[in-house]
């Protein structure tokens, strides 16, 4: 059986460094909406590549920074 993997966001974290950047601030810069960003925030949503790429930049931050993958070995 493969490995099963979940995104790990991070963006709250740098949302918050940025001064307290609200979740509406950073939707508009992005183009979303303020529930895409909470759905991130969560977990619930993984982003497409392209919006990713919009976050790190926007944070001046590389993807890699934003989102981890935690693997779960499955052993269920």
């Amino acid at each position: 059986m493969k490995p099963r993997q979940d995104i790990i966001s991070h963006v709250r974290h740098h949302r918050l460094l940025r001064g307290g950047l609200t979740q509406q601030d950073l939707a508009d810069r992005l183009g979303v909406t303020r529930q895409t960003i909470h759905a991130i925030e969560k977990g619930r949503y993984a982003p497409s590549v392209g919006l990713a790429l919009r976050l790190a930049e926007v944070f001046g931050v590389r993807v890699e920074d934003l989102f981890t993958l935690e693997k779960d070995d499955g052993d269920e």
